[in-house]
């Protein structure tokens, strides 16, 4: 009887799990250099952060918090025990910008030492490696990327200008 009850109470967690096929999922349009990040290390401060460059996909080796100095605090506080970093890139078209990272963190895109306001945030495509999505309307000039509270001590991430 408790086998049975076990059995039923998982059937609902094992239905919404997706069936991904063998074959990686599709990507949003303009995001097809996911698959093949170049590897960097992100920047400890804000005055020496990574450049990143607008459409290619870096996988970015992290830095323990506690080690990082941020331009502004993160706009949610990581655990002592995470990850993080400091990336820039240079915007040369106002539009929306969509930042993909490869598993949970939080980020915030910095205008000089301003956080701006995201316009949308979501998961990536079921059966993708892309874990969340967050767009952010940006002007043209340099932007940083702040990247806090990453478990895992390597992180994919991209920016992409949106259509």
């Amino acid at each position: 009887m408790l086998l049975a009850t076990l059995l039923l109470l998982a059937a609902p967690q094992a239905a919404s799990a997706p069936d991904c096929p063998a074959m990686p999922a599709a990507l949003p349009a303009g995001m097809e250099g996911w698959r093949r990040p170049v590897p960097v290390t992100a920047g400890a401060d804000a005055t020496r952060p990574t450049a990143l460059t607008i459409g290619t996909a870096v996988t970015a080796t992290l830095l323990p918090v506690s080690r990082l100095s941020y331009a502004v605090p993160p706009t949610k506080a990581a655990k002592p025990d995470s990850h993080g970093g400091v990336l820039a890139f240079t915007v040369a078209k106002a539009g929306r910008y969509r930042v993909a990272l490869g598993a949970a963190a939080w980020v915030d895109v910095l205008r000089g030492t301003t956080a701006l306001t995201s316009a949308a945030h979501g998961h990536g495509p079921a059966c993708s490696t892309i874990r969340k999505m967050v767009d952010f309307d940006l002007q043209p000039g340099r932007h940083l990327l702040q990247i806090a509270g990453s478990e895992p001590p390597a992180l994919t991430v991209m920016v992409v200008a949106m259509p």
